[in-house]
């Protein structure tokens, strides 16, 4: 037994037996019969759940590893960033070593496609694939926490309550963030913040930082702590944000009629707009390793804040918002209206539209107080 078996991801010899659990899961099959063939679930998944069961099997057959499983889903994740992006391109990636350990920490804009396209951006030039942070509280469903540490994720605990437990909570996070990267030379990514940036406004939260150093020794300085780390900021920039409006909606009730309660299975919809929707031009843009004489947990945000700013790749959307948003015409200049923007804004009631195109113009007014 180890102190992290609860929340680290699965080892090699666990993953016949959690496939044949997964495999066999009822929630899964009907969860996928949702997803692919909804016009069907109600009156045929009596049939459908079986040859889901069947597939499954056929398609995991021979997977004994982790990295076995992972080379299944290559090909998946592959054809989803195919059909859902018309371009995904990547820098940074050069100025970093595919030999060492890095801790990738990320804005955070999609639950699942944020880590899959840093994941991916590094499977394809060579480097390890990462370990990814994900709260427990999108793990509701065993087959979704199977699967997701099957692939490399362990568990950020968010559900604890007490005082001293999330204390504690956040000290073994801290312990196994450091033993995966100096112990076992692991990539981990973890988003700057908890929860999407749903207003688009990328700002690493403090306590995020703070949490990587609960398990300093004490005879060790804050600024060779944090060098250990080889913390390495990534902009992620979406042209189109999948989950757009249903963000925009959100905010909205929040803050103009005092609450959002979130409709049953919300979470998952949202996950699968995320995946399979539309997302134009993605870029991922790898900074550099932090490498200066920081001092506290305030410093190293503003120092990922800072390159995270000024490296995300603006399009058209997020100017074009800009504008529309500080009511600038768009006859004064040359300017490119994407259409898709002007349908999603038109499709809105007045009183919601501000909270989409925030989503974007955000990004603009970032950059321009970085530079």
């Amino acid at each position: 037994m180890s102190e992290f078996d609860d929340i680290r991801p699965y080892n090699d010899a666990e993953v016949p037996a959690v496939l044949r659990r997964v495999v066999a899961d009822k929630e899964l099959r009907m969860a996928m019969i949702a997803m692919l063939i909804p016009r069907l679930k109600q009156r045929w998944s009596w049939l459908l759940s079986p040859l889901i069961g069947v597939a499954l099997r056929i398609q995991f057959l021979g997977v004994k590893t982790v990295d076995g499983f992972q080379r299944r889903l290559e090909g998946y994740l592959g054809r989803i960033i195919r059909r859902s992006s018309a371009e995904y391109t990547v820098s940074g990636l050069d100025k970093l070593d595919p030999n060492k350990p890095y801790l990738f920490v990320s804005n955070h804009r999609d639950i699942v496609m944020d880590p899959a396209f840093v994941n991916w951006a590094l499977y394809q030039n060579g480097f390890k694939t990462i370990r990814i942070a994900i709260g427990d509280n999108l793990l509701s469903k065993p087959f979704v926490s199977d699967l997701m540490r099957l692939n490399k994720s362990f568990i950020v605990q968010r559900s604890v309550a007490g005082r001293r437990e999330k204390l504690m909570a956040a000290k073994k996070l801290s312990a196994y963030i450091h033993h995966s990267i100096v112990q076992e030379q692991a990539n981990i990514w973890i988003a700057q913040r908890e929860g999407r940036a749903k207003d688009g406004v990328d700002k690493t939260n403090s306590a995020v930082i703070g949490m990587f150093s609960l398990s300093k020794p004490k005879d060790r300085t804050y600024a060779d702590y944090v060098k250990e780390l080889n913390i390495v900021p990534v902009a992620i920039s979406y042209e189109y944000d999948p989950c757009d409006v249903m963000k925009a909606r959100e905010r909205y009730y929040q803050l103009e009629k005092g609450g959002y309660r979130k409709a049953r299975n919300e979470d998952v919809r949202s996950i699968a707009q995320g995946i399979s929707g539309w997302k134009g031009r993605v870029h991922l843009a790898f900074g550099d390793v932090l490498d200066g004489d920081y001092q506290n947990d305030a410093e190293v945000a503003v120092a990922i804040d800072a390159q995270i700013h000024r490296k995300y790749r603006l399009f058209e959307t997020n100017e074009t918002a800009h504008r529309w948003l500080n009511e600038c015409p768009d006859d004064e200049g040359p300017h490119w209206v994407p259409e898709k923007l002007r349908e999603r804004v038109k499709a809105l009631p007045n009183d919601v539209r501000p909270y989409l195109l925030a989503q974007y113009a955000n990004a603009v007014e970032s950059q321009q107080n970085a530079s």
